[in-house]
């Protein structure tokens, strides 16, 4: 049982990294980004093509991938998101969908959909012993890397000034802006950011995950349970809901294997219907 948990907060890190760029951005522009997932996939792939085409080994890729990534996030956001932010939200919906089925589309054009090796790092090959059971040293790393990157982001956010005006902004945008804090300047880093977020996602992943162009279309949907769960817009709550799925997720499979597909949409039903804000969302939000 032990192990089994210790499986689910490994899957629970993806979960946390993903759900935390997607409540940063939701929270400060609205949007529901559909495309989360496959930035997700590209990060998994860019480790890939780096590593196949140039060499360039899994710890570079850790670093350049989602600062890549993070870098078109910009792009996007200038370009395209901006221009849909005053329409209805399901613009951007909409947009980010399209963007979805357009780079899936891209690298099934050039790789197809069959999953590509990565491997782990050298350094990494081996297992830890945990006392009670031993267990592969990149799990532990990639669990490690998950909780310091959550942990940096939240003392950002709340022991510096740009990390108050953004936390601010992304919780409560309208009052933020009744106190005269431009929050438009914020926009355009902190969906790069968020972007980013999901590329170092992917990179963790590839050693682990079947790299293939529908990778990030399987987990999605399960984030976004995630962060209604943790309620929208909610940081902390997105990250403590993505650590929590991926437990309950790893033991309900373990002692209700017939509902380990649907459990996490039987935890978010069951949410809503006593607290439709989420766990830690807000309820003006609802409104």
């Amino acid at each position: 049982m032990l192990e089994q948990a210790f499986n689910g907060l490994v899957g629970g890190a993806f979960f946390a990294l993903l759900a935390l760029g997607l409540a940063v951005i939701f929270g400060m522009l609205g949007v529901v980004n559909f495309a989360h997932g496959a930035f997700y996939m590209l990060g998994a792939f860019g480790a890939f093509v780096l590593l196949d085409s140039f060499g360039v080994n899994f710890w570079v890729a850790l670093v350049a991938v989602p600062v890549g990534l993070g870098l078109v996030g910009v792009v996007l956001e200038r370009l395209f998101v901006r221009r849909l932010a005053p329409l209805d939200p399901l613009y951007n919906f909409l947009f980010t969908f399209g963007l979805t089925l357009i780079l899936q589309d891209l690298i099934k054009s050039r790789y197809g959909v069959q999953s590509q090796p990565y491997p782990r790092p050298s350094a990494l090959s081996g297992s830890l012993d945990l006392g009670l059971f031993t267990y592969p040293a990149y799990q532990v790393f990639v669990l490690a890397v998950s909780l310091a990157v959550c942990a940096l982001v939240w003392l950002a956010l709340t022991r510096t000034r740009v990390g108050m005006i953004v936390r601010a902004a992304t919780e409560k945008p309208e009052l933020t802006r009744a106190l005269g804090i431009d929050v438009g300047r914020w926009v355009t880093p902190v969906f790069g950011f968020g972007i980013a977020l999901a590329g170092l996602a992917g990179v963790l992943a590839a050693p682990m995950r079947a790299v293939n162009p529908l990778m990030g279309a399987d987990l999605i949907i399960t984030v976004f349970a995630v962060v209604v769960i943790g309620g929208l817009g909610s940081i902390f709550g997105s990250v403590t809901a993505g650590f929590a799925i991926g437990l309950v997720s790893a033991l309900g499979n373990l002692y209700v294997p017939a509902l380990s597909q649907t459990l996490v949409f039987i935890l978010m039903a069951a949410v809503l219907l006593w607290r439709p804000a989420g766990l830690f969302g807000r309820e003006e939000a609802m409104s």
